[in-house]
């Protein structure tokens, strides 16, 4: 049994390795793609549950409270993405040792982080939300939902994290499977505890942490049982620095992400209780749901590109990276267009699923529409996020992350809205990814330069 799964394993890094990128991106993609789709839906259960059984000063306050619960999967993103680029990277290189001792430094980390976080979390909470604009109800409502989600922290971080290196070995079937299998653990446990026991946000908050319970421990038995195409100990705690400060340092540019979009929401949230009302911060929420659900496609394809640019790069064939980025990057633009299409087509059939209201304001739709206008063309920068560190550079795609919320949405998002009001707030958003998206090109382009000398 055991020289079966050794020959499979050899056989799909091979494929990766030599196979046509076509069929890889196909291959590795599909299964991706529906992984990311079915993760993407737990952030719009809460929407649906809450905006349709609760109401919309409650959905105001998840609104708040979200891009702070989104902290512990920024945690998982630091460590998923790290430790997945430092295993796509030794796959190629048949570096044995590395693979042993990967697992060991992951656990180790999963911990501490969040332990610091827990505390944190808890002892701040309040003035988080409050840092984020929350007043009132939408204050006490968030700050019941965010509490509850710190204390399931460890299931989200060490969870995706662990499904991340799933997806970096190029078994995006399995990564599939785990997340299908943790989404309906989920919606069965939100219509439990919102809809048949009406528990309100707390009931949201708990049918979260219950999902990614379940997601977490059918990640252990995978690795537990030996499934992996690497061999390491499941449990073992153990510190090797190079390996280590290779997972922190290659998943920075991930974990920068999450903490800018944060910085973004601050300042997004502050802006419309300044300008706003409860309806606005409402309407908000679901249009930024909205878009983060239609933009997990890409999110499939990123992490279907890893291992293909990772493995790759591993075995110094640089032709097949520069490839890979150019057919994923396309490929992710095509995918998402159907989905836009109907979006831009017919805004308030999509809201509408979401919330009760049924007549949106023509300022509402025409908000909803810019805000989503450069969504397909957002491939090349998430493409380029994954490109950059699954090459040993983790710093290009920390500074697109850092530079996109802190130089451009942080003054934007303060000046904008003075003369604008609220529809500055979808304006200013459109100004600033169009802008990113064409220095993300150039960026990628230079690298390319780079890698084409290297391999002449």
């Amino acid at each position: 049994m055991e020289s079966v799964l050794t020959d499979q394993k050899e056989k799909q890094k091979q494929f990766i390795l030599t196979g046509n990128m076509w069929k890889v991106m196909v291959d590795l993609s599909w299964p991706a793609v529906v992984a990311m789709v079915l993760y993407g839906m737990n952030s719009m259960l809460d929407v649906f549950f809450v905006g349709r059984y609760v109401g919309e000063t409650a959905l105001a306050g998840v609104s708040v409270a979200y891009p702070l619960s989104q902290i512990s999967v920024g945690f998982g993103s630091l460590l998923g993405t790290g430790a997945g680029a430092v295993l796509s990277i030794a796959l190629g290189a048949r570096d044995m040792n590395t693979q042993k001792k990967l697992l060991g430094n992951l656990n180790l980390l999963s911990l501490a982080v969040t332990a610091v976080y827990i505390v944190l979390g808890l002892l701040f909470s309040s003035q988080m939300l409050q840092m984020m604009g929350a007043r009132g109800q939408e204050l006490i409502l968030g700050d019941s939902y965010f509490r509850i989600t710190i204390l399931g922290s460890f299931f989200w971080i060490y969870g995706l994290a662990g499904n991340m290196i799933v997806r970096a070995e190029g078994r995006m079937k399995m990564a599939a499977v785990m997340m299908g299998a943790g989404l309906l653990v989920d919606v069965a446990a939100k219509y439990l505890l919102v809809v048949i026991f009406p528990l309100g946000v707390e009931g949201a908050a708990w049918a979260s942490n219950i999902g990614m319970l379940a997601y977490t421990v059918i990640g252990w038995f995978y690795f537990g049982r030996g499934r992996a195409s690497f061999r390491s100990k499941l449990i073992s705690i153990r510190w090797d620095k190079e390996i280590g400060t290779s997972i922190l340092r290659l998943g920075m540019s991930a974990f920068i992400m999450s903490v800018m979009s944060l910085v973004q929401s601050v300042f997004v949230f502050n802006a419309l209780a300044k300008y706003g009302t409860t309806a606005d911060i409402a309407f908000y929420g679901v249009v930024y749901r909205v878009f983060t659900f239609l933009l997990t496609p890409i999110f499939g394809l990123m992490r279907a590109l890893q291992p293909a640019i990772g493995i790759n790069y591993g075995a110094k064939q640089y032709d097949r990276v520069i490839g890979a980025y150019k057919l994923f990057a396309v490929a992710a633009l095509v995918l998402t267009l159907p989905f836009w299409l109907l979006s831009m087509a017919a805004p308030g059939l999509v809201l509408s699923v979401m919330m009760k209201v049924q007549d949106f304001t023509g300022t509402q739709l025409m908000s909803f529409r810019i805000y989503m206008a450069i969504l397909p063309l957002l491939s090349f920068i998430f493409m380029a996020m994954t490109l950059f560190p699954s090459i040993d550079k983790g710093k290009p795609a920390a500074l697109i992350g850092i530079a996109r919320q802190l130089v451009f949405y942080v003054p934007v998002m303060l000046l904008v809205p003075i003369w604008l009001g609220v529809a500055g707030i979808y304006y200013g958003s459109f100004a600033i990814d169009a802008v990113i998206v064409i220095w993300t090109m150039l960026m990628v382009k230079k690298e390319f330069h780079s890698l084409r000398q290297r391999n002449a």
